[in-house]
């Protein structure tokens, strides 16, 4: 199984295509050595493509555990009074999963941390029209037409990773808060190097986001300092 592993800013991801989750015996391999409660997460799914991505996410969060000694049948997860999953006997260690169409991605950090993956599909205008602040509408439609879809996965991801980061999720409206971009050079963004700005009321913490593109897919990792 071919997971892509790396570190940025403290954070350690993990990234996982399912396309070998396709195969009985690499299914079955996997899905042995999980959990009782992620098994029974995966026989859950109604469709092949969900049982793959959710026994992806067990896959990927065993990996991240490897890292700290332990194993993802080895642990129990717990909720928040908010519902996001927490490791019960390991206050200490945070994660995060993801997943969108054929990928799966992971984050483990020492602070609250949230992560999200989207496909780059077509261009939504009327969703982010809906849910997006009027000020990044505003910045979406002006950017050249070429631009505007990577600029809407880009916002969407980071929107989602803030959310997730807060525990609070879809009770937090998406457009309760928005984002700012500095200034790029070049013709692409691509990799990210502009400096995200976000503007909340939330609460008083400061947070860090990352950004990453690869096979078309767009990410957004979110850190509580």
């Amino acid at each position: 199984m071919q997971i892509v592993k790396f570190e940025q800013d403290g954070v350690r991801l993990f990234q996982l295509h399912i396309r070998e989750l396709a195969e009985p015996e690499i299914f079955r391999g996997h899905y042995d050595q999980m959990s009782d409660t992620r098994r029974l997460k995966v026989d859950r799914q109604r469709t092949d493509a969900g049982k793959r991505l959710s026994l992806g996410a067990g896959i990927l969060l065993d990996e991240g555990l490897k890292e700290y000694g332990l194993r993802e049948r080895e642990v129990q997860i717990a909720t928040k009074e908010n519902g996001k999953p927490v490791l019960k006997d390991y206050p200490e260690i945070y994660f995060n999963l993801s997943h969108s169409k054929e990928m799966v991605l992971a984050a483990f950090a020492h602070s609250e941390v949230g992560c999200d993956i989207e496909y780059g599909g077509a261009l939504k205008l009327q969703i982010a029209r809906r849910f997006f602040c009027p000020e990044e509408y505003e910045y979406l439609i002006s950017q050249p037409q070429e631009r505007q879809r990577e600029v809407f996965y880009r916002l969407w991801t980071l929107k989602e990773s803030f959310m997730k980061v807060t525990g609070l999720g879809m009770r937090l409206m998406p457009n309760q808060f928005s984002f700012r971009f500095g200034q790029v050079s070049g013709e692409t963004c691509f990799p990210y190097m502009q400096e995200v700005t976000i503007c909340q009321d939330v609460d008083d913490n400061t947070y860090h986001f990352s950004e990453y593109l690869f096979e078309g897919y767009h990410m957004a990792v979110c850190v509580r300092r």
